[in-house]
């Protein structure tokens, strides 16, 4: 009896080891998949924010992390990913956050040329109204666009609000609150690039994608 007991618990246990071993290697795939999936979704967002033909690194990799409560909308570390032609940065895209969305936050990632002018922007995730405040999708709405070629002349640029406000950007039929949080946290991460510029092109590059 204790010979057959003795058997059974060693077909279990190996039974064991085989499933184990099974589930790692499948996590690990899997692991793998994920991380090559978003690598590929971060470049195609980081391709319509900076032109792919205006830089020559591996712009995804060229990446160092920034931390600005006031003007990034967060105290954890975010991205700021460095274009660089011919060893010459010639703009970058920062994370940023709009905290004063209708539902919460709005990540947000936004393209600066070096001479400041704005290259792009995207919303990166959101938890807006359906059909009102996810216009900030530009698979829903152009509006995200509208970013696109300005400039901010000063903090104080009295242009940089919605229309409602007395600015130059439209805002949406039945949701101010959402375009009004996404035109004040781009401009606030204009002013962020502004004042930290050189840090942002002279640092060394310690982050990558997320893991």
């Amino acid at each position: 009896m204790k010979s057959i007991i003795s058997k059974n618990g060693l077909i279990l246990a190996g039974f064991a080891l085989v499933i184990s071993a099974i589930v790692a290697l499948t996590h690990q795939g899997t692991k793998e998949k994920i991380a090559e999936q978003e690598t590929k979704q971060l470049l195609r967002i980081l391709d319509q924010v900076i032109a792919a033909d205006s830089y020559d690194n591996e712009l995804y990799k060229h990446c160092i992390n920034t931390n600005s409560q006031q003007f990034l909308g967060s105290s954890h570390d975010q991205r700021a990913f460095v274009a660089l032609k011919g060893n010459t940065p010639v703009a970058v895209a920062i994370e940023t956050i709009a905290p004063n969305g209708y539902n919460g936050n709005i990540n947000l990632i936004v393209g600066i040329k070096a001479n400041g002018e704005v290259s792009g922007v995207r919303t990166l995730a959101h938890q807006e109204t359906p059909g009102l405040g996810d216009k900030i999708e530009i698979v829903k709405d152009n509006w995200i666009s509208s970013f696109n070629g300005q400039i901010l002349k000063d903090h104080k640029d009295k242009r940089w609000q919605v229309k409602k406000d007395g600015g130059q950007f439209d805002q949406f039929t039945g949701a101010t609150i959402t375009p009004r949080a996404v035109v004040q946290a781009v401009k606030n991460t204009i002013i962020y690039f502004e004042r930290n510029k050189e840090q942002l092109f002279n640092g060394t590059a310690r982050c990558g994608a997320k893991q």
